[in-house]
């Protein structure tokens, strides 16, 4: 059984960093990646201890009271902070790499926060648990031993891709996180992380994610420079290549976006021949819409919540957690998926999660969940994010969140009635299209709220 112990963040032994051993990208098929054995790892930060080991790193209380004081002291740090970053030592892959425990199966006092009613684990709660990582991996490659708290306010920027492998997520085996830098710009740092669930002795693959993270100063109030980062072999190399491919893509997805641009001759098509296939052929007339067979207007398919932000919700510096905010946002859009398709819906990809503004505490957070896009048994849906306080009634855009799933059975169509609606259509067919790879539904791949 592994050790719940001490904390202790392990170094990756150059050993592990060789295909399928945590630093290299294997293939999506879960029957080629290599398996993580349990004897090949090193000891892990319990799960538990994540956040209490961030707090420690930025010098944050776990009393809400003494909040504003510890961020007082924070201001003291700007003098350490660098001018610019050749001030600062390269750092390698394996500086940054760690691994955490979720001891589903050693520990079941831990199940019930991570279990849903169909015996299953709550997939809300593993996004939380990848931001924390996420956080902890560049804390870790920004690490000064020389100073007793970080000068830097790391958070996430972005969450650019979580891909699920065919793997069943029981309650009651052994699951383990790891994590690493794998591309550093001057204040940004892309974080590469796997998810494994023990399966007899051996840790098999479950997810891949790709967040993006930047570095803030002493008071989360501007940029700062990070650690450069240099690749110890050629898998680093390539790794490092691949994030500098994923920052362009992300332009170039941003700069196509369609709140800036116009849609392709072919999505226009598109949504003329939706627009046709909906006329009422009884009548002459463009404003006379009918449904055609197995099919529902997209404006039928919302589903809205709101939140109260509590303390109990803060993260480090005191605003509220993103993983929260996702654990949320995924909770109503499977909820959504579920109402469509009439029977459980699984969770397929996560992509394009941008936190556009942090989240203060005592807010109140509206979510709006929609389904934009569906295609056999698939079900894309983008969840809005909105903030408005108690005092200013202003409603302010924080996220937008974009999730597929996968219904049992054949879900109805989504028809769009205005433009607005259409273009919310060919974005929802767009990041249904950047899926990685279509997953096929088996009976051993559940993951829910």
């Amino acid at each position: 059984m592994m050790r719940r112990a001490a904390l202790r963040l392990c170094a990756l032994s150059k050993e592990l960093l060789i295909p399928g051993r945590g630093l290299t990208q294997g293939s999506q098929d879960p029957g080629k990646q290599g398996i993580f054995h349990i004897q090949e790892a090193c000891s892990s930060v319990h799960v538990n201890h994540v956040r209490d080991k961030l707090r420690e790193i930025v010098g944050a209380s776990t009393n809400w009271k003494d909040h504003v004081k510890a961020m007082e002291e924070r201001k003291l740090l700007y003098s350490v902070l660098a001018k610019s970053q050749k001030e600062l030592p390269p750092r390698r892959m394996k500086d940054s790499y760690i691994e955490v425990l979720l001891p589903l199966g050693s520990e079941p006092e831990l199940r019930e926060k991570y279990l849903t009613v169909q015996n299953t684990v709550r997939f809300g709660r593993i996004l939380e648990d990848l931001d924390s990582l996420g956080v902890l991996v560049c804390y870790m490659h920004t690490k000064n031993d020389s100073l007793k708290m970080s000068p830097l306010s790391i958070v996430t920027a972005l969450v650019d891709k979580i891909d699920m492998c065919k793997k069943s997520l029981s309650p009651e085996q052994d699951i383990k996180f790891s994590g690493h830098v794998s591309w550093v710009g001057k204040s940004s740092m892309e974080v590469k992380m796997k998810m494994f669930q023990l399966h007899g002795n051996e840790f098999c693959p479950v997810l891949d994610a790709t967040f993006v993270m930047v570095a803030r100063d002493a008071e989360n109030k501007g940029p700062a420079f990070v650690n450069p980062l240099i690749p110890g072999n050629v898998e680093e190399e390539e790794l490092f290549r691949q994030g500098e491919l994923n920052k362009g893509k992300r332009i170039a997805f941003s700069s196509a976006s369609l709140l800036k641009m116009a849609p392709s001759a072919k999505e226009r098509n598109t949504i003329h021949e939706m627009f046709l296939s909906t006329l009422d052929p009884k009548t002459i007339s463009f404003q006379s819409r009918v449904l055609p067979p197995n099919a529902v207007w997209m404006e039928s398919t919302k589903l809205k919540s709101v939140e109260v932000c509590h303390p109990q919700e803060r993260n480090i510096f005191n605003r509220i957690f993103g993983g929260f905010l996702m654990r949320k946002a995924y909770e109503l859009a499977w909820a959504t998926a579920c109402y469509l398709g009439g029977s459980r819906s699984f969770v397929v990809a996560v992509d394009d999660i941008m936190f556009q503004k942090p989240v203060e505490i005592g807010s109140l957070l509206f979510l709006s969940s929609q389904v934009c896009f569906t295609q056999n048994n698939y079900i894309q849906v983008r969840v809005h994010s909105e903030v408005a306080s108690l005092q200013n009634k202003e409603h302010m855009t924080t996220n937008v969140f974009h999730f597929t799933f996968m219904s049992e059975k054949e879900v109805p169509l989504v028809y769009p009635k205005t433009y607005g609606e259409s273009m919310l259509y060919l974005d929802g067919q767009r990041h249904f299209s950047s899926m990685s790879v279509p997953v096929s539904l088996r009976k051993d791949y559940r993951v829910e709220p």
